[in-house]
């Protein structure tokens, strides 16, 4: 297959099985770009591609400028705060006008789950979903996976565990999909109250001792607790939470065999695992980070090709 099945990247869930070889083996190609001396390539010379944040975000943004200037594409970012949409804009209008600026792709971050694919109804250009709400983030799931297969060589039947807040969470729903997809047993670990009732029914394990979790799983990705999407308190205390959830070297150290620890980032440090752990050679955080740029590339490549 030498092209995506889809117009624009809403979602795992609208991907298949080939769709993630492609990505995975464009950013295979790309990933050797960005380690070169002249990190540029000319492939989207002709393109202009708008970032358009309705969120805030740090890791996500950067990543996203960064791959689209290896690309030498036209880059405009957009922010809400300081747009017409504090003035009352829709979103339809917000994006219209900024499409007759002749722009052809868009990157969206949006507080509301499924405002990208709401938009692909209304537009023709090519979007790209940097997280809704607490829907999906389908870029982050497509970093995590290939930094699992850089890692260990085969997601195919192993044992993956998420841990934390996965009720607010985009970035566990979106990895549950791809990781399914590639073949990959799938287990969730946090309090009950942060765990969504739906989540069995997508073939999911769960467990709420960290302990026994640890002990199952080959990979760990931590996630922090989301307090900007709680409207209540899910847990006692961060403290308590910490003790029950939280990852330490010591932990670690007295399971029976080595395991793999990712975060999506921000990592909240001293709650969700400890700075040593986040700091030690078992964390791939910071290859995440540098494929996310390889995998963006790719996802921005590979749609950009389809555009008539």
């Amino acid at each position: 297959m030498s092209e995506l099945s889809v117009k624009h990247l809403l979602g795992i869930k609208y991907l298949n099985k080939d769709d993630l070889k492609l990505i995975f083996k464009t950013a295979d190609h790309f990933k050797e770009v960005i380690n070169r001396p002249i990190k540029k390539v000319p492939s989207l010379r002709d393109i202009t591609i708008a970032n358009l944040f309705f969120e805030n975000s740090t890791r996500t943004k950067l990543s996203f400028e960064l791959a689209e200037k290896r690309l030498s594409a036209d880059v405009i970012n957009f922010s809400s705060s300081q747009s017409s949409v504090a003035k009352g804009e829709t979103l339809v209008d917000t994006v219209n006008n900024i499409l007759s600026m002749k722009v052809d792709m868009l990157v969206m971050r949006h507080p509301n789950p499924g405002a990208g694919v709401f938009l692909s109804k209304h537009i023709n250009a090519s979007i790209i979903n940097a997280g809704d709400g607490a829907h999906e983030h389908p870029t982050q799931a497509l970093l995590d996976s290939y930094s699992i297969k850089e890692h260990l060589g085969e997601i195919k039947g192993r044992n993956i565990l998420i841990v934390g807040d996965i009720m607010h969470s985009r970035v566990a729903l979106s990895n549950i999909f791809a990781l399914q997809l590639q073949g990959a047993n799938l287990m969730v670990c946090g309090p009950k109250s942060l765990i969504p009732k739906y989540i069995t029914s997508l073939g999911v394990a769960v467990e709420t001792d960290l302990r026994k979790a640890l002990q199952w799983c080959d990979v760990a990705n931590m996630l922090r607790v989301q307090n900007e999407r709680m409207d209540m308190s899910y847990f006692p205390s961060t403290r308590e939470y910490t003790q029950q959830f939280g990852v330490t070297k010591t932990l670690l150290d007295s399971l029976d065999k080595e395991i793999t620890i990712m975060h999506p980032g921000p990592i909240n440090r001293g709650v969700e695992i400890t700075s040593d752990v986040a700091d030690s050679k078992q964390a791939i955080i910071l290859n995440q980070v540098e494929n996310g740029v390889a995998i963006r590339m790719a996802v921005i490549y590979l749609l950009a090709s389809k555009i008539k």
